[in-house]
């Protein structure tokens, strides 16, 4: 079982920076993939980064289009903790944001959708303003 908490949502006008965190706790030594996900009102959650590796020892990033070259995933500790760093947010970015992980044990070669993640956090609510 893996428990996720995000922090770091709020409010910033159109240009801001905001990072977002996501505590894992439980069995998160074998937790070997880890997303961000969004859901905007009246929308589909939607991903919006992926991190992963077979060896913990090299993790790879994939980002939607619509965030490439102004998001940057991150994690430390084994995936204890997950990072998303925004930059340059737009108006569109606004949404509550999702941490995920996958099932313990599974290794990815490729990002998965949001139905290969079995475990989620409560969500941090990201507002950009104009």
């Amino acid at each position: 079982q893996v428990q996720l908490v995000e922090s770091g949502g709020g409010s910033v006008e159109a240009g801001g920076s905001l990072r977002l965190s996501c505590a894992a706790s439980g069995v998160t030594y074998s937790t070997y993939y880890m997303g961000w996900f969004r859901q905007a009102p009246g929308k589909e959650r939607e991903r919006v980064a992926t991190i992963y590796t077979a060896d913990r020892r090299n993790y790879y990033a994939d980002y939607a289009d619509s965030v490439k070259g102004r998001f940057t995933i991150s994690q430390d500790n084994g995936m204890n903790t997950l990072y998303l760093q925004m930059n340059t947010l737009k108006v569109d970015d606004t949404a509550m944001y999702y941490c995920a992980a996958g099932p313990p044990g599974v290794r990815i070669t490729r990002p998965l959708t949001l139905a290969n993640y079995r475990y989620w956090g409560q969500g941090t609510q990201v507002t950009v303003s104009s």
